[in-house]
């Protein structure tokens, strides 16, 4: 398995795996090929320094991602941080360690990016994923808030 930053011909895969359960189904798109505004957002996303969409690719398919960003800040001595998103592993994937895998290299790109820690949200409806980043040693600090516009 290896690791890399995602392109645009990964955006169908991607897209699946957003989509491939009960609350990605309600939020993500499912055409085919990706509606324009994946296209357009992968390629924002691209073009910002410190910020990827990683893919985990086993014998050229695509069965994992995430999107990690490093966050510059004033709080904690100006330390950065990195941000962990958007994560999914294919359902025919699941229980191969793949999850794992696609998060200890995130953790250790974070490390050379001098971040002083890894955060992340999870909706409250995935209990089994609070379960896995609790695993891997993640332990829930805050209560997150999000505003729709």
């Amino acid at each position: 398995m290896q690791f890399r930053a995602a392109v645009e011909a990964d955006l169908p895969a991607i897209v699946r795996m957003l989509a491939d359960d009960d609350i990605g189904q309600s939020r993500e798109g499912t055409a085919d090929p990706p509606s324009p505004e994946y296209v357009t957002a992968l390629a924002a996303i691209r073009r910002q320094d410190g910020n990827a969409v990683i893919v985990a690719e086993d014998g050229g398919e695509i069965v994992g991602c995430l999107q990690l960003t490093f966050i510059p800040g004033l709080a904690r001595l100006g330390m950065t941080r990195a941000l962990i998103e958007g994560v999914r592993v294919a359902r025919s994937a699941r229980g191969k360690g793949i999850g794992e895998a696609l998060f200890r290299h995130a953790i250790e790109l974070s490390r050379r990016h001098g971040c002083g820690l890894v955060q992340l949200t999870a909706d409250k409806r995935r209990k089994d994923a609070h379960r896995f980043y609790a695993r891997l040693g993640f332990v829930a600090t805050h209560e997150g808030m999000k505003l729709s516009l």
